[in-house]
């Protein structure tokens, strides 16, 4: 199986280009390599569609995150044009960003999907989203969630037409069923979306009552959606078969569930590692101790050497967040340590650290007297008044 290209490189940006940048240099491959420019020229082909993929995902904020940490592998399964998996058809590019050729006189402009000497074809619904909140635990472990969504269904009364009873959509006179008209200018001739059908071939003259022409009316659902452990905030599960109705008997869309991952109050995530402060006091650092740490299965023992210092990070391998896309694979929990100093101290723990802080030849402060023990000096007569 061959490798593919870096998405950056194919379009030849940077990691760091705007959205604008993107699109441009997609447009100027997608007209270097249009099939009307390179007749007969698979290469050419080859490279529409290789510059289409690219641009679906860097072009598309979700996809570009997740391939900009994971990489061709983190877009398996996820939805779109290409999702990463590559256009199997020139039409199927067209569909998705074929708003981009208009005004250029080729064949793809004013996205077929939708018209385009193509109405009467079988197109997918489009894609909905919504968002689910899960807790850490959950996270890790991986959990299932009921959800309502709203989304359209055909309608019942039409058949999902959108036309009466007894009816049927026409051929648009203005662009004769074509979907879109052909204007000269010059020289030039440019190829847009008709205006009178919106590029559907269609009109209809007779509009269903159920649906008002729409062919869809909307519908509550609910299903359990199983969430993967391992996921993070703004991963999204893609939930099949699950979005709005396609036209013409095209199948459904998709359903994106986007995951929101509540704060602990323990511990802090960072990608697929754990961090967790864990206080310890001067003796426990100096002399080492058998301490409770928390985890996510619960509470368990932990030896602190002697000699721990104030910030140190303690690594416990494979014991933090699970892969997502099913790797083997764990996160670390990263203690860190946080010496507690405390601010009120007993008499004999005064007298100790005193000691120790003699031994240490350290220069501490000097020991403070209490509020009413300076009350009491003050109030003393002066010595040579008690002699007197």
């Amino acid at each position: 199986m061959a490798t593919k290209r870096d998405y950056y490189e194919v379009l030849g940006v940077s990691k760091e280009a705007p959205a604008d940048e993107i699109k441009k240099a997609y447009k100027k491959l997608a007209l270097k390599y249009h099939p009307d420019r390179n007749p007969g020229d698979e290469a050419a082909v080859a490279s529409f569609k290789e510059a289409a993929e690219a641009f679906d995902v860097l072009n598309d904020p979700d996809k570009k995150a997740r391939y900009d940490r994971f990489g061709h592998q983190g877009l398996e399964g996820m939805g779109g044009g290409g999702g990463g998996q590559g256009f199997g058809d020139i039409n199927d590019i067209f569909d998705v960003f074929g708003d981009l050729f208009e005004g250029f006189g080729l064949g793809g402009g004013g996205r077929r999907r939708r018209g385009g000497g193509g109405g009467n074809r079988p197109t997918q619904g489009d894609s909905i989203q919504t968002r689910v909140s899960i807790d850490l635990p959950e996270a890790a472990q991986g959990c299932t969630r009921t959800i309502e969504i709203q989304r359209r269904k055909s309608c019942e009364k039409c058949s999902g037409s959108g036309a009466k009873a007894g009816s049927k959509p026409v051929n648009c006179d203005y662009c004769g069923g074509h979907g879109q008209i052909v204007q000269s200018q010059g020289f030039f001739r440019v190829q847009t979306s008709c205006p009178a059908c919106r590029g559907e071939g269609k009109v209809i003259r007779d509009k269903c009552a159920g649906c008002s022409g729409a062919g869809k009316v909307p519908e509550t659902v609910k299903f359990d959606v199983r969430i993967p452990a391992g996921v993070d905030t703004g991963m999204s599960v893609a939930v099949r078969g699950e979005g709005d109705p396609g036209t013409n008997g095209g199948p459904r869309g998709d359903l994106y569930v986007e995951v929101i991952v509540k704060e602990h109050p323990l511990f802090h995530r960072d990608g697929p590692n754990l961090i967790c402060d864990v206080p310890i006091t001067y003796t426990q650092a100096v002399l080492g101790a058998d301490i409770e740490i928390p985890a996510l299965d619960g509470k368990r023992k932990h030896h602190i050497y002697p000699g721990t210092q104030p910030a140190e990070i303690i690594r416990l391998r494979g014991q933090g967040m699970p892969d997502p896309r099913g790797g083997t694979t764990r996160g670390d929990l990263l203690l860190r340590v946080v010496l507690e100093v405390p601010k009120k101290v007993t008499g004999k723990q005064e007298e100790l650290l005193r000691q120790l802080a003699e031994q240490e030849n350290a220069n501490v402060s000097a020991h403070r007297t209490s509020w009413f023990e300076r009350l009491k000096d003050w109030l003393a007569p002066p010595d040579d008044e008690e002699k007197a």
